[in-house]
């Protein structure tokens, strides 16, 4: 009886693991600098090199940004460090008044954040254009090296998030956690790395605001990046997607240089939908409050600060999956919901600069990056399972098991 006791148990464990759809939550370890969770109320360190981000909220996330000053994202983009508005995740704390705009985007296949700041005064070189990091790089160990993200948006949990990206200049950021799938929209589209040229508002489409505004809102789900609906066809909806040009050399087996191209060498204008925003909640502004003599450059601390918990779990809207996978449904909206489609109204192209794919990427249009693969950890906690559906089952077994245990004593 014990034994079985322990194998229900067991088999519960599992199917918490398993709630969230294939590819969402980040499986491996944490990178070799960060520490093993998200912590909120870590000890200030202004020299740290830790590269776990999180993106909880319109006042509690992290950005990428150069470990040394004056430094251009581009050059750096696989030893770029964690900067964080919140003491947490051992990580750099964003001074109060770099940030000057942000808004907040929670959708029912990613969490969104988009903003503005003088990015200088943390280390972004002046003028930089910026860069694109994601949990992939070059060489299949991210950009940054051991760059993990994690969100409690999802189901209120700290989760490591597989698929993200984020662009970083020195005036401009957004980041994309992806945190649903299904059949058609897997996490891997919704988070899709290569456009790198194409900047912010192509890639991560939403109500971008000047500097000054500061909102979180519910959003519709934009489609995958690059991607555009053709037709219906049977109740599925047909794309065709867009692959970034780029051109250069390789040297061939013969030992000279071979020109080649890659991508479509049309750009589109927009991506094919902008997706519209509800429920927004403004604020005049975000802080940490912290005194900024304790954030300057090379800053270090020796226990924590007071006033910083551990983020707590909060309530959070089951992540929305559409079965047919004919669309991302919208927030708010049933599984079977649809896409505002309200088309772009510009269907003009524009040849691609020649310049695209010279190795630097742009949180407004410029650069390049390849594929590979990353790793992060995952533990086991009660989240929502496919079409929204709490994992109310995984709770019922664990309690039963608990109870047979219980049994024997």
């Amino acid at each position: 009886m014990f034994l079985a006791a322990l194998l229900l148990a067991s088999s519960a464990v599992a199917s918490v693991r398993a709630a969230f759809p294939e590819g969402v939550i980040a499986t491996g370890t944490q990178g070799a600098t960060n520490p093993p969770v998200a912590t909120m109320g870590t000890v200030i360190d202004q020299t740290s090199i830790a590269r776990l981000i999180s993106v909880n909220s319109i006042d509690d996330f992290c950005v990428y940004a150069p470990a040394e000053p004056n430094t251009k994202v581009s050059d750096v983009e696989g030893e770029v460090v964690a900067w964080c508005t919140m003491p947490r995740n051992n990580a750099r704390v964003i001074p109060d008044g770099v940030i000057t705009g942000v808004t907040f985007l929670k959708t029912d296949f990613y969490v969104q954040i988009m903003g503005w700041g003088d990015f200088t005064k943390l280390t972004v070189a002046n003028g930089d254009s910026g860069g694109e990091l994601d949990p992939h790089g070059a060489t299949g160990v991210g950009n940054p090296v051991g760059g993990n993200v994690t969100t409690t948006v999802a189901d209120g949990l700290d989760e490591p998030i597989e698929e993200w990206m984020m662009y970083m200049s020195a005036s401009q950021f957004c980041l994309r956690a992806c945190t649903n799938a299904n059949s058609t929209y897997a996490a891997k589209y919704m988070c899709w790395h290569e456009l790198d040229v194409m900047g912010c508002e192509f890639v991560m489409p939403g109500t971008y605001h000047e500097p000054g505004t500061f909102e979180s809102c519910d959003a519709d789900v934009a489609y995958p990046p690059g991607w555009y609906p053709t037709a219906t066809v049977n109740g599925q909806v047909q794309f065709s997607t867009f692959a970034q040009y780029f051109e250069g050399v390789y040297t061939g087996g013969n030992g000279l240089p071979t020109a080649y191209t890659v991508g479509t060498t049309v750009t589109p204008d927009a991506p094919y939908t902008i997706p519209s925003s509800s429920n927004c909640v403004t604020t005049s502004t975000i802080g940490n409050g912290i005194d900024a003599s304790l954030l300057t450059a090379g800053a270090k601390g020796s226990t924590p600060l007071p006033g910083f918990t551990s983020t707590p779990a909060t309530a959070a809207s089951a992540p929305g999956s559409s079965a047919t996978g004919s669309a991302p449904v919208t927030a708010g909206g049933s599984p079977s919901g649809s896409l505002s489609t309200q088309k772009i109204t510009s269907s003009s192209a524009k040849s691609t600069p020649s310049s695209a794919g010279s190795g630097s990427a742009s949180a407004s249009g410029s650069g390049s990056n390849t594929t590979g693969s990353s790793a992060a950890f995952r533990g086991a906690s009660i989240a929502y399972g496919h079409g929204g559906e709490y994992a109310g089952i995984t709770i019922v077994s664990i309690v039963s098991a608990l109870a047979a245990i219980a049994l024997l004593h």
